[in-house]
């Protein structure tokens, strides 16, 4: 296996979770901001590995397995985080519904693979919406300056609740036959 520049950067968003999560749990006033700022490094290098690996004829299958691997981590661990903070029912759901249609997609993924119709389901925009929805809403929950941020973070995370749930099931009806067969 070769070891290029996407792929250290990819390498690079895992190892930061230790740190992420650390940082969020300092008790210091520029803790919530730094934990911020890390997701947000994080937001980025995920952007740049993929990117870099395209533009750059990088792309390897080590890399295609572990870029969705580090940013459902990261994005999991940050929906934990946010959760224990807010530590409501109304926040939980909602991250708890986000995590359970990664895993089910993901399992849906493979599955579609293991028959040969991974192509069926690919990432429409929806999915692209929802995550950058996502990726606000975490960035503003993890900061949370004020009740206005936190507010706007929590319409962005109902707003990406429900595409999550668009997007789950647009999966789900592109493999319905594939499902169903006897």
């Amino acid at each position: 296996m070769q070891l290029n520049i996407p792929i250290w950067l990819t390498m690079f968003r895992v190892v930061m979770i230790p740190f992420f999560v650390l940082t969020f749990y300092l008790p210091f006033k520029w803790a919530p901001v730094s934990c911020a700022l890390i997701f947000i490094l994080a937001s980025i290098t995920d952007w740049f590995d993929g990117f870099l690996a395209r533009r750059w004829k990088q792309t390897t299958r080590f890399g295609a397995f572990l870029d969705p691997v580090a940013d459902k981590l990261i994005v999991a661990i940050a929906l934990v985080l946010v959760t224990e903070h807010f530590h409501s029912w109304w926040i939980t759901l909602t991250t708890a519904t986000m995590i359970a249609r990664e895993i089910i997609i993901s399992a849906l993924r493979e599955w579609m693979a293991e028959i040969g119709k991974r192509n069926n389901i690919t990432v429409s925009w929806i999915g692209k919406v929802k995550t950058t929805s996502q990726m606000l809403a975490l960035v503003a929950l993890l900061w949370r300056p004020d009740e206005i941020v936190s507010g706007a973070g929590i319409a962005a995370l109902y707003i990406a609740a429900l595409l999550t749930f668009w997007s789950m099931f647009q999966y789900l009806y592109a493999a319905w036959r594939d499902l169903f067969k006897y």
